[in-house]
């Protein structure tokens, strides 16, 4: 049984002392790719060693994460656009959006930010990766003026409603990330999970971050993706396998990789 992580940061810091082995227990669990999205200009040359290490098993995006807009967000656009023309091995532009649960003070900077990546997507015939916290009406607003354009994508760590769901599938060719929040206890999301089509799902860990029961707590790595998988299989009540095998295929789908 095959899976795809579709999106992990193993290239942080958290993952400096044991890549190798965090990479070989992803193997082990059955993760056939794992792709990686930027946070911003610290992290590019980290993740892209990371890719070079891993070739055609870990796969870049570029993009400026909403949390890293600041005053200096001109500069650091033109670096995602001075790689987008040095590499040709971008999967995607990602990660981006708006993040308005630790700190408003950059909504104007951000929403600047996620519509001049929205149109580099555009330009350079890429999905893009969506980052979005407490702000999916800007989000939507935004995506909304591209119903009728090319544009695809991912909603990354998706925790919406069903209205929610229901507006981003009737926004186009736009996929949903499940990852670890899906078994948590408190979490609705399985509820929302049920009115989605399985070929509109991905699943992700977004490692280091929301490690999935039981791993709860801990730092988060791919190979945690089997209990991810689990949960969806339950809420869909398909076995594994057909959950894997469909999920994966949305992924190559969807971004291109082989």
């Amino acid at each position: 049984m095959k899976m795809i992580d579709s999106h992990s940061h193993l290239f942080l810091e958290e993952f400096l002392v044991d890549l190798p082995q965090v990479i070989e227990r992803a193997r082990i669990a059955g993760i056939s790719h794992i792709l990686m999205p930027n946070i911003d200009s610290t992290t590019i040359e980290s993740m892209l060693a990371t890719c070079d290490m891993y070739k055609g098993y870990c796969f870049p995006m570029i993009g400026l994460h909403p949390t890293s807009v600041g005053e200096r967000y001109e500069q650091e656009l033109n670096v995602v656009i001075e790689n987008l023309n040095m590499h040709s091995s971008f999967i995607a532009i990602g990660e981006i959006g708006i993040d308005l649960y630790w700190d408003k003070t950059y909504l104007e900077q951000q929403l600047v930010v996620f519509e001049r990546q929205v149109q580099l997507a555009l330009e350079y015939h890429l999905p893009i990766v969506i980052h979005c916290r407490e702000a999916f009406d800007y989000i939507y607003n935004v995506l909304s003026k591209y119903k009728n354009s090319a544009l695809t994508g991912v909603f990354h760590s998706f925790m919406g409603t069903i209205e929610e769901a229901e507006l981003i599938m009737e926004l186009g060719n736009f996929m949903f990330g499940i990852n670890g929040v899906i078994t948590f206890k408190k979490s609705f999301l399985p509820d929302t999970l049920k009115t989605i089509p399985l070929e509109r799902i991905i699943l992700e860990t977004d490692s280091p971050y929301l490690a999935p029961v039981p791993h709860r707590g801990k730092r988060n790595e791919s190979a945690f993706l089997k209990d991810v998988l689990a949960k969806v299989a339950e809420v869909y009540q398909l076995c594994p396998e057909i959950v894997a095998a469909q999920t994966s295929e949305n992924v190559i789908r969807m971004f291109g990789i082989r």
